[in-house]
């Protein structure tokens, strides 16, 4: 029996009446010890792999059998050399823009190599590049050690015709600053802002833009594109699709007219540009229809657009979507890789309740290219079945994964006690807990935050700290993440003096940098029940941890409650800026209250600052209302 139909099986007995009057029995036999049976450290006796999922323990070797795997093959284990590039041209007709795409994209971590294949591939006649094809190689190379190849292309890019765009700048530049790449970064942005000085065709694409976007799609917006009389190609029109992306039916539309013009037709290029801006909610249908439409032409999505979609799937909550995109795609010639998949899985799980249906599919498609289930796909079902309060298929799918040479570490430990945390089954967490410790695994600070949090949110918040005092014990220090939980869950308790406490204390002995959040939680907090002295001890903290400083709660914290000297603790603190602006804020609101005397008073009290001419424009302004007010009401 296939390994991922008889889980489904089993889990469909699980879910059904029968079972339910099943599993009702034996959880009377559990329930004095239920954590008792459960062990990762050796296969449940209760559970007999005999009887359940029935899993062979069978280790297959991948063999690549489709034309684009083969050629990354060839590609990684040769030299580059004229015998490569023969070999490779004996590839040719087959050598479309979804392989040459794919290609690229299984030699990321191989840039030069990824370079060349470039290099090879776009000088030859029957190949045409493209812009996407461009902006892939440019964030392939985008590194130090290939840094003179990516100017070099760049240059070769713009040199064809081919424009430098938004969706290629932006994630290049966050790549150069995040490597402190500081010289890059300024050299491509003087790139992109003369790219968008010289380029003629942008001044086009502009217009058309302007008139798809001002009006409904009709003959009007039809005819003023015809007056345009453009020249289209592959190039243009994937630029006028990027810019309508937030018009997702409106691009459409302009797709759709494109493809009737007379001497053009659509290719894999354009069509890979319409899916991405159709990928979302409100133009799904037509996204589906784009792709269902592609495949009766002949052409696929390319695999850095299959990711890039996945990926935008997955961050609106498009499972369902999602999970259809990769059965396709699998089904193709370009298949997403063993992490493109754990990544699906792993947000499948992530919701509060997850689609346990959704998450066999991935698994069993995956499954059913002849790959053997890696550790990671293990740990995606694992952490789904866990998620949904299966704890005992869960543990079932632990003994699979042994049995099929994968032992159980650190990530399944975290899955299992997270599990019995969302079930509220805290003693269980703490056992499984102490498990993994017998087992000689040291839990990491993940581990910590997860048991934690779990008593958090059962409003066991003491036992919480218990959990943290043990943790600082074991010589693990808490991070931003446990202390933002715990804060949180003082706060939601009221416990303002509590939390106030712990940070200070978690901060002091262990170095720990809380969160800006968690700071202005606190000390909104804090300002709520009159204790400005520890706000603004927590805002010198947040200067020593160079955070921007929270100014706007002691504003309107002094202006309606605060008293002059207040004020003058706030604005010489340590942790206020030394700004005439945080001055100017605290005068302003002071009377905008109504609170005129008071704001002189303490203007008395910091004549250096009444020079200002923006001050001295405040009071005269709020003086000549009070007298102008006062007039009226004598007449």
């Amino acid at each position: 029996m296939n390994r991922l139909r008889a889980i489904v099986v089993n889990l469909r007995f699980l879910e059904s009446p029968l079972a339910s009057r099943v599993t009702a029995t034996r959880s009377l036999l559990l329930t004095r010890n239920q954590v008792t049976h459960f062990s990762l450290c050796t296969p449940s006796p209760l559970l007999d792999n005999s009887h359940h999922f029935l899993l062979p323990n069978i280790h297959q070797n991948l063999y690549f059998s489709s034309k684009p795997n083969s050629i990354v093959e060839l590609v990684l284990t040769s030299d580059w050399s004229k015998g490569l590039e023969q070999e490779l041209e004996k590839c040719y007709p087959s050598m479309t823009h979804e392989t040459v795409v794919y290609v690229l994209k299984r030699m990321e971590a191989n840039p030069e190599k990824a370079w060349c294949f470039f290099n090879w591939v776009s000088a030859k006649e029957w190949y045409r590049p493209s812009s996407s094809l461009y902006g892939l190689i440019l964030r392939v190379l985008a590194t130090e050690e290939t840094i003179k190849l990516f100017w070099i292309t760049l240059r070769t890019m713009k040199t064809k015709g081919f424009y430098f765009d938004e969706e290629m700048y932006f994630p290049i530049l966050a790549g150069f600053k995040r490597k402190n790449m500081n010289k890059d970064r300024v050299s491509l942005t003087r790139f992109y802002s003369q790219g968008i000085q010289e380029n003629a065709m942008q001044i086009v694409v502009t217009k058309v833009v302007d008139i798809i976007s001002g009006s409904e799609w009709g003959d009007e917006v039809m005819s003023n594109l015809a007056k345009l009389e453009i020249r289209m190609s592959d190039n243009f029109v994937t630029r006028v699709l990027k810019e309508l992306r937030n018009c997702p039916l409106k691009a459409y539309e302009f797709f759709n007219w494109v493809g009737k013009q007379s001497g053009y037709e659509h290719d894999t290029v354009t069509y890979n540009a319409i899916a991405r801006v159709l990928a979302s909610t409100d133009s799904i249908e037509k996204f589906w229809s784009v792709i269902e439409e592609m495949k009766s032409v002949g052409h696929e999505l390319d695999i850095d657009t299959y990711i890039k979609i996945s990926k935008k799937l997955q961050k609106n909550k498009m499972m369902e979507d999602a999970v259809k995109l990769y059965e396709l795609t699998m089904d193709g010639s370009y298949k997403p890789s063993v992490k493109d998949c754990s990544l699906l899985l792993k947000s499948i799980s992530a919701s509060d309740d997850p689609n346990l249906d959704l998450v066999f599919r991935v698994s069993k498609k995956y499954e059913s290219t002849w790959h053997t289930l890696s550790k990671a796909i293990y740990d995606g079902i694992h952490r789904s079945l866990s998620g949904a309060g299966k704890l005992d298929e869960a543990e079932s799918i632990v003994n699979h994964m042994r049995n099929a040479g994968y032992e159980p570490d650190n990530i399944t430990y975290n899955q299992t006690i997270f599990g019995f945390c969302k079930m509220r089954k805290l003693d269980e967490a703490c056992k499984v807990l102490e498990e993994m410790e017998s087992c000689g695994f040291i839990p990491e600070i993940k581990t910590w935050t997860i048991l934690i949090q779990g008593h958090c949110v059962a409003n066991e918040v003491d036992r919480a700290l218990l959990c943290l005092n043990r943790m600082i014990e074991k010589g693990c220090n808490a991070d931003a993440a446990v202390l933002g939980v715990l804060i949180g869950s003082f706060l939601g308790q009221k416990r303002i003096d509590d939390a106030y406490k712990l940070l200070v204390e978690i901060v002091s002995k262990h170095g720990t940098s809380p969160r800006h959040g968690t700071y202005a939680k606190l000390i909104d907090n804090l300002l709520g029940i009159g204790k400005l002295e520890e706000a603004l001890d927590l805002h010198c903290l947040m200067r020593n941890h160079e955070f921007t400083p929270i100014i706007e709660p002691f504003v309107q914290y002094i202006s309606k409650f605060g008293s002059i000297e207040d004020a003058i603790k706030f604005l010489k603190s340590k942790g206020t800026p030394r700004s005439h602006s945080v001055y100017f804020r605290v005068f302003k609101s002071l009377l905008g209250n109504g609170r005129l005397s008071d704001a002189k008073d303490l203007l008395s009290k910091i004549p250096y600052i009444s020079k200002r001419k923006k001050i001295l424009e405040l009071f005269s302004s709020m003086e000549n209302c009070t007298v102008h007010g006062l007039s009226h009401i004598s007449q």
